[in-house]
C-alpha cells in the first residue's frame, strides 16, 4: 500500500489525509487551489491504489467550509473513485461536514448525495464562536 497523504491545509487548499493504515480519510478546509488538476492528481493515484485493497469499510470525511467550481469537479472524482470501492465488495460511508447555518455547503452535500450510489450521510455541527 501507498505511503499516507498528509497535506497540511493552506488559506487556498484543504488539509488531505489518506492513511489506511489508521482508517482515516479526510478532505477539509477551503479548496480554491489555482491548478486543481495539479493539486488532486496525487490524491487520485493514491485512492487508485487503495481501491485495489481496500479496508472493509472505508469512512471518508469531506469537511469543505467553501470549494470552488473547478474543485468540486475534483470532488465528484473522487466521489466516482470511491463508488468503485463498492465493487470489491467492501463498504464506503461518506460523511459530509457542514457548520451550522451554512446552507450552501448543506446543498452541496445534497447535490452530491442524489448523485452518489454511496452510503451519504451529511452531518451538522456547532459553528465556532471567534
Amino acid at each position: 500500500m501507498s505511503t499516507p497523504i498528509i497535506i497540511e491545509k493552506t488559506k487556498s487548499s484543504p488539509e488531505i489525509i489518506l492513511d489506511k493504515d489508521n482508517s482515516k480519510f479526510k478532505i477539509a478546509g477551503r479548496s480554491i487551489v489555482e491548478d486543481p488538476n495539479e493539486f488532486y492528481s496525487p490524491i487520485y493515484k493514491w485512492l487508485e491504489e487503495y481501491i485495489k485493497s481496500p479496508l472493509d469499510t472505508t469512512e471518508f470525511v469531506f469537511d469543505l467550509e467553501y470549494f470552488n467550481s473547478s474543485s468540486a469537479r475534483q470532488i465528484m472524482e473522487i466521489i466516482m473513485l470511491l463508488e468503485k470501492i463498492i465493487a470489491t465488495g467492501k463498504k464506503v460511508k461518506v460523511l459530509w461536514m457542514y457548520e451550522e447555518e451554512d446552507e450552501m455547503s448543506k446543498e452541496r452535500g445534497d447535490e452530491i448525495k442524489l448523485v452518489s450510489k454511496l452510503d451519504f450521510e451529511i452531518v451538522e455541527y456547532p459553528a465556532e464562536d471567534f
